[in-house]
């Protein structure tokens, strides 16, 4: 099991950021698809599209992950209004980008130790986030809010 971790996360201070976007994502898998569109809408408008491929595989992964592992099973119909949300931000400050991926669950990320079958088709989503990001980990949120943050940070050529 992975302890907590906040090494290398950017101070949360939003009045260092430069730039957040953040989407509320359905508890479907379509939820995916929407996902990567933000994120390709956001980087571009960020003039980050270079990063867009490394960026894309992991924000496809950490939301797969809430979905499939961090979502309560309510059995029967439910509307997205009564499914609690998952949550993706992109933060940008001047030589890092964070991408977070907030779930309604309190249960730690589960890094798979048998990452060697590679024709397995699940069980390498965390393995990927450790390969194509320079750093990632979790924290559990208090307050009102709930559930755990998962967070996977970029580093940035500086500008010039």
């Amino acid at each position: 099991m992975l302890q907590p971790l906040r090494q290398g996360l950017p101070p949360m201070d939003l009045a260092s950021v430069s730039d957040a976007a953040s989407c509320a994502l359905p508890a479907r898998y379509e939820a995916v698809r929407e996902a990567r569109r933000f994120t390709r809408v956001t980087l571009d408008t960020w003039e980050l599209g270079d990063r867009f491929d490394d960026v894309c595989l992991v924000v496809s992964e950490l939301v797969t992950n809430a979905l499939r592992h961090a979502m309560p099973a309510v059995p029967g119909p439910r509307s997205c209004e009564q499914a609690p949300a998952v949550r993706l931000h992109l933060m940008h400050w001047s030589e890092r980008l964070v991408c977070a991926v907030r779930d309604p669950s309190q249960d730690s990320p589960v890094a798979r130790e048998d990452t060697e079958d590679f024709s397995a088709e699940s069980g390498r989503g965390l393995f990927l986030v450790d390969s194509f990001s320079d750093s990632w980990g979790w924290h559990p949120l208090a307050g009102t809010l709930g559930g755990k943050v998962v967070w996977a940070l970029f580093r940035l050529r500086p500008a010039g």
